[in-house]
């Protein structure tokens, strides 16, 4: 089973369902899986957390502080492989989609740099009403996984939809999720581009960008933690990828990456362009440094080739494309045009306007643009998150199907 040796926080929160949660712990344990509980106070009321902690071997955790110690939310969100959380009931949900923290679960999850897989449990009418659909549409668009919720007798008595999975389908779902997701794209090659280029005007200038090459790197990394080998083709950067499936290529302007993209391309079953390409390059270098003579000096500039759209007019069939757009205006408008004049797949777009986005930053704030019309808002988050998430989206476009 692919649980064994997987770190896991399980979330419970105040639902009758919750009664459930010692045989899941069980389940988990019993799979070889390490299991932290975190409550809320709600929780504690359908469940013993002494129970819990008997089963998981570790004491449970409800709040910040016991007075004595501070339980560190953001360790446990990057110590975990996973986190889960069931039951999940409608109004920890509506703080989850709308980023609410008021107790230490939900830091957990606001702190959490792994997969979230959430096990709703609720009333029939409450399940189906329109608001926390609203709030189960926008936490799947941050990547989150919604196990699908159960039909029969609720603790009403009626009966219909919204029983929490039960434990043994949870157990099912986790162990197939990292069986099939471990590495969903093993044996395909990829392409990504990162950094800025650097265009030379004479042996010591150049027109170049503010690029660092974070988010390529990033998006390289993530795909090849989903089993990809990846061709890295790095403009001039002080960062570099040590991952060994990815392979970096150095370049430094516009046309060595066009040219290294197009060596690379027709192998290639997915290419990510992340990379800051100049738009325009000088008709000629200086074969020596231009002295400071008059008042002004006019600097001739010529078009460099656009290489996203250059691939996308020999794009073949099972071939995924993407591209970046960083703008300052009319965002989705430019993108969107991006997206079809480029005969691009998907768009990221970012905006200078959002702060903690852009160059040089170590968070970026996202948007995917998809043919159709599809657009799925990110907040805030590191650019690993982000990278994720990117690679999430590819490999359901390149599978057609959704892992809710």
């Amino acid at each position: 089973m692919s649980l064994k040796g997987k770190k896991i926080v399980l979330g419970i929160t105040g639902s009758i369902a919750a009664y459930k949660a010692p045989h899941l712990v069980r389940l988990l344990v019993k799979a070889g899986a390490e299991v932290r509980v975190v409550m809320t106070s709600a929780g504690s009321q359908f469940v013993s957390p002494l129970s819990l902690a008997t089963v998981s071997k570790h004491p449970v955790l409800s709040s910040v502080s016991d007075g004595a110690t501070w339980n560190n939310h953001v360790e446990l969100g990057l110590w975990a492989d996973a986190m889960l959380i069931a039951p999940c009931s409608a109004n920890t949900l509506g703080k989850l989609a709308n980023g609410l923290c008021d107790n230490l679960l939900n830091a957990v999850y606001l702190s959490a740099r792994c997969p979230v897989f959430i096990a709703p449990a609720m009333d029939e009418d409450m399940w189906h009403h329109p608001s926390t659909q609203s709030n189960i549409s926008r936490i799947k668009g941050f990547g989150n996984h919604i196990l699908p919720v159960g039909h029969g007798e609720l603790a009403s008595g009626l009966t219909g939809d919204g029983r929490m999975a039960e434990p043994e389908d949870i157990l099912q779902f986790l162990d197939g999720f990292w069986s099939i997701s471990s590495e969903p794209l093993r044996g395909i090659k990829a392409l990504v581009t990162a950094g800025p280029t650097y265009e030379p005007i004479d042996p010591v200038r150049f027109i170049g960008n503010f690029s660092t090459g974070k988010m390529g790197i990033a998006v390289a990394e993530a795909l090849a933690d989903a089993g990809a080998e990846v061709t890295l083709v790095l403009g001039p950067s002080n960062l570099q990828t040590s991952h060994s499936k990815v392979k970096t290529v150095h370049v430094v302007t516009a046309q060595e990456m066009y040219d290294a993209c197009m060596d690379t391309f027709a192998d290639c079953k997915i290419a990510v362009l992340a990379a800051a390409v100049a738009d325009y390059r000088p008709i000629a270098m200086a074969i020596e440094k231009i002295k400071k003579l008059d008042d002004e000096f006019n600097l001739q500039l010529t078009k460099n080739k656009d290489i996203l759209a250059s691939l996308g007019k020999i794009k073949g069939p099972g071939q995924t494309l993407v591209g970046f757009a960083l703008e300052t205006n009319n965002e989705l408008e430019h993108a969107s045009g991006k997206l079809e004049k480029k005969n691009a797949d998907m768009i990221v777009l970012n905006s200078l306007k959002d702060e903690g986005a852009g160059f040089g930053h170590d968070t970026n704030k996202i948007t995917l643009l998809l043919r159709g019309g599809e657009n799925i808002e990110l907040p805030l988050q590191s650019k690993k998150i982000a990278a994720h998430a990117i690679v999430d989206k590819l490999i359901k476009l390149r599978y057609a199907e959704e892992i809710v």
